[in-house]
């Protein structure tokens, strides 16, 4: 079977290319946005306070490398993309190369800015603190880690989508499955890279201004930073179960866009319960580091607040498992 009058392998290979610009493309984004952030806040943190320029470079240095990650997950894909063997050549190999490409790129951006918070706020946190340096940068290695998370999930169903085998799969509606998958996960991961960013960005200047309260300002950030994770934890699901259901063929134009619109309908709806989610955070960490005595309530306060955030994006979720197995 041909596409717009490509035959099996150039077809594959067009794919192929355009996912791994879209990967790199995409993927560079988030990390030069967080790594110019962490910068810019080093800079003025250096004009508040000279004398510990030394340490606020290297944490601004350590930072940035984190914000980097997510980049360097896209340039792995887009390496295989552009230099891997291509077996299986046709519509459905097409369709999935594709697919890893525009699920690590959409993938990187959320974490890659959102690691940029806690590098850039944390350079801040030095200058105000210098005496809790090694602990503010402990607490910003800590946070910019779990905002990796999403980017992390990006990768494996990029890997997943690079690998699978295509021999004997339907090329319609499976090649649409493929690419829904791609974007469930690539787009939730935005919003839950940015909002983890912004509740441990929170949370260094919290060790900052209360160093006797890093244990229960971690904790709250840590926790936030967890509920935040779930909407592309949605996303990876909803992606599993678009690459690994078995579609019977259909050259129905319903069947295609309806187990596309399923990826597309969880990716767009992961976005804001996962930046809603961080806001909720980090007002809670910066709370918590101001009355310590009331972390408990904060923390509750904190959690209710995500829950009915995070309810949107199980609206989504539930859209999106009615397109594949209903309609």
């Amino acid at each position: 079977m041909t596409l717009l009058g490509l035959d099996n392998l150039t077809l594959t290979q067009t794919a192929a290319y355009v996912g791994g610009a879209a990967a790199m493309g995409l993927g560079a984004i988030g990390a030069a946005t967080g790594e110019g952030f962490t910068a810019s806040r080093a800079s003025e943190a250096i004009a508040r306070n000279e004398e510990h320029a030394g340490d606020i470079i290297k944490n601004m240095l350590v930072g940035q490398a984190i914000s980097e990650s997510a980049s360097i997950f896209s340039l792995v894909i887009a390496i295989l993309l552009l230099f891997m063997d291509m077996p299986d050549p046709g519509i459905v190999k097409a369709a999935s190369l594709l697919a890893a490409g525009l699920c690590m790129g959409f993938g990187a951006i959320g974490s890659g800015v959102g690691a940029g918070l806690p590098a850039g706020r944390s350079c801040l946190a030095i200058a105000r603190q210098p005496a809790v340096s090694g602990r503010i940068t402990t607490n910003m290695l800590i946070g910019t880690a779990v905002c990796q998370t999403p980017a992390i999930f990006a990768m494996v169903v990029a890997l997943i989508l690079l690998f699978k085998p295509a021999g004997g799969a339907a090329a319609f509606p499976t090649s649409a499955a493929l690419i829904g998958a791609g974007l469930s996960t690539g787009l939730a991961a935005i919003g839950s890279g940015y909002g983890g960013g912004m509740a441990a960005g929170a949370s260094c200047e919290g060790v900052a201004r209360q160093p006797e309260t890093t244990t229960a300002v971690t904790t709250t950030m840590l926790v936030g930073q967890a509920v935040a994770q779930t909407p592309s934890v949605f996303g990876l699901l909803v992606s599993f179960v678009l690459m690994f259901r078995s579609f019977p063929e259909s050259t129905a134009l319903s069947a295609s866009v309806g187990l596309l619109s399923a990826g597309l309908c969880m990716g767009l709806g992961g976005i804001g319960p996962g930046i809603g989610n961080g806001m909720t955070a980090e007002g809670a960490v910066r709370w918590v580091a101001r009355r310590v005595d009331y972390s408990g309530d904060l923390m509750r306060i904190m959690l209710v607040g995500q829950a009915v955030s995070q309810s949107t994006a199980i609206y989504a979720m539930v859209v999106s498992l009615v397109l594949i197995f209903v309609v």
